[in-house]
């Protein structure tokens, strides 16, 4: 099939979303138009409250839209999104469960025998670094650490579509950066379309393809899509330093800085 009739792996077609009733209710998101294309990776960024959380639920199935609609590889979306896995802020892993088990448990749903599924979750844990933790349970591991299991839980699912809410926001600087260079290596052997939600727009920058910035809310929508032209493979903390990359940061920001300001205007809080 030609490249331009490749069907997006998400497409958000003029789509608002209202909590509450229609008339008098919360309209968190409206007129929202983004195409995420197989194996691209975009960022959105925006004002805290701006509803980036918002449009990750939609692309999930866990939210209807008010107005607009939701299609996935060209089919529109009823109910929950089967071709994308959900990567949280704050992990979802069972205490009394080992690394192992956490991460096995991802393939029940699909009928994996338990034998199978526990040599496909030794695997993943093998390659997001944590071989020697399998046998762990939760509060035996660090922030980081729970983070890759996380990681490894969504991804041994294979799916199409990584959906990421601020999954590292909770951890310190290097782990961070450690996080998101593990995050572009498993990225790159296997590329998926992600949609990446952030308050750090330098970490956009250093993971994207795309970074879209959104508006400040109530009926918050994207005021622009910048596309990071930085060669691949990237190195997180490396690909900060180069001069392309502050004038990127530089272009974004002159966007984003006035959104925020409405945000702290509005006593909701901002972060850059």
């Amino acid at each position: 099939m030609p490249e331009s009739q490749i069907a997006p792996a998400v497409l958000l077609r003029s789509v608002a979303i209202t909590f509450g009733p229609k008339v008098g209710g919360y309209t968190a998101v409206q007129n929202i138009d983004l195409s995420v294309s197989p194996g691209e990776f975009i960022a959105i960024v925006g004002p805290t409250g701006c509803g980036k959380s918002t449009l990750l639920n939609a692309s999930a199935g866990l939210l209807k839209p008010s107005d607009g609609k939701v299609e996935i590889f060209g089919v529109p979306l009823h109910g929950l999104n089967s071709r994308a896995g959900y990567l949280f802020q704050q992990d979802a892993l069972m205490p009394w469960k080992t690394a192992l088990q956490n991460v096995a448990v991802a393939l029940e749903p699909k009928g994996v025998l338990r034998k199978e599924a526990e040599a496909m979750a030794r695997d993943w844990l093998r390659r997001v670094g944590l071989a020697a933790f399998v046998d762990r349970y939760p509060h035996m591991l660090s922030g980081g650490q729970r983070k890759r299991v996380a990681l490894a839980q969504m991804l041994i699912r294979d799916p199409e579509i990584l959906l990421m809410d601020e999954p590292f926001g909770p951890l310190d600087a290097q782990t961070r950066q450690i996080m998101g260079n593990l995050l572009l290596e498993l990225w790159a052997a296997n590329r998926k379309a992600v949609l990446f939600v952030t308050h750090d727009l330098e970490e956009a920058i250093a993971l994207a393809d795309r970074v879209v910035v959104m508006s400040a809310g109530p009926a918050a929508g994207i005021i622009g899509e910048f596309p990071v032209p930085l060669p691949r493979p990237r190195d997180i903390a490396e690909v900060r330093l180069e001069p392309a990359f502050h004038h990127i940061h530089k272009k974004i920001w002159a966007s984003l800085r006035t959104e925020v300001q409405k945000a702290y205007a509005q006593g909701e809080g901002a972060t850059q």
